[in-house]
C-alpha cells in the first residue's frame, strides 16, 4: 500500500475518535459494530475472571477489530486497513465499566472523587492476514466533586454511555485537577501511538 494513502475503515460507534483521526488527516469509512443484545453482539466486552486491565483493553480491541475485518469481508468492500479501539478507566486496578443506570453512575463518579485513576485505550489495526496493537495508560485526577454536582451532571445523560461514568471531552472536564499520559488517550484515541501504527500499514498521518 502506497505511504500516500489516508483512507481506513473504523470500527467504533465514537464522534470523538473519528475527529481525532480527521485531526491529524486520516479520512475514515465507519463500519459500526453490532452491539444490542436482543440482535446480537460482535464483540462480548465483559470482563473475564482475574483479567487485568491492561489484558481486557488490548483483548477486545483485538476481538474489535477482527469482528470489523469479517465485516469487511462479508460485504466484498474495498481492502482498506481497519482501525478498532476499545478504552477502559481502572481505579485501584478494578475496571470500572459504563454505568447501566443514573444510579450506578453517580456512585461510580462519588469513586472517583478526589482520587487518581488510570485510563487505558488499546488499539488495534487490521489489515488482510495481519494485526498490529499498541496501548496507552493516562492518569486522571479528579478534584473532591460535590454531591449536587453529581447530580447536575448526571442529570445531563453525558455519563451514561461512557466508561467510568464521565466523558473528558464533555462536561466534566471540569472535575479534572490533573493528567499525565496521553491526553487524546483519555479521550479514546491515543494520537502518538495510532499514527505510528498506520504508518505501519501504509497510512500517513498528518
Amino acid at each position: 500500500m502506497s505511504l500516500a494513502a489516508t483512507a481506513i475503515y473504523l470500527a467504533s460507534r465514537s464522534p470523538r475518535r473519528r475527529e481525532l483521526l480527521r485531526q491529524i488527516g486520516v479520512t475514515v469509512d465507519v463500519l459500526l459494530l453490532r452491539a444490542d443484545p436482543q440482535r446480537g453482539i460482535d464483540v462480548d466486552e465483559r470482563p473475564l475472571a482475574d483479567e487485568s486491565a491492561e489484558a481486557h483493553v488490548t483483548r477486545v480491541a483485538h476481538a474489535k477489530a477482527a469482528a470489523g475485518w469479517r465485516n469487511v469481508l462479508r460485504r466484498n468492500l474495498p481492502p482498506l486497513p481497519l482501525l478498532a479501539a476499545d478504552t477502559v478507566v481502572a481505579l485501584d486496578g478494578a475496571i470500572i465499566g459504563k454505568p447501566k443506570s443514573p444510579l450506578e453512575a453517580e456512585q461510580i463518579l462519588q469513586r472517583l472523587s478526589g482520587r487518581r485513576h488510570q485510563v487505558l485505550t488499546a488499539v488495534a489495526v487490521t489489515y488482510e492476514a495481519r494485526t498490529e496493537s499498541a496501548r496507552s495508560s493516562s492518569s486522571v485526577e479528579f478534584r473532591e466533586l460535590g454531591r449536587d454536582e453529581i447530580q447536575r451532571y448526571v442529570a445531563t445523560r453525558e455519563p451514561l454511555d461512557k466508561a467510568g461514568a464521565y466523558g473528558l471531552q464533555g462536561r466534566a472536564a471540569v472535575f479534572v485537577r490533573a493528567i499525565s499520559g496521553s491526553p487524546s488517550g483519555a479521550v479514546g484515541l491515543p494520537l502518538f501511538e495510532t499514527a505510528l501504527l498506520l504508518r505501519e500499514f501504509g497510512i500517513v498521518a498528518v
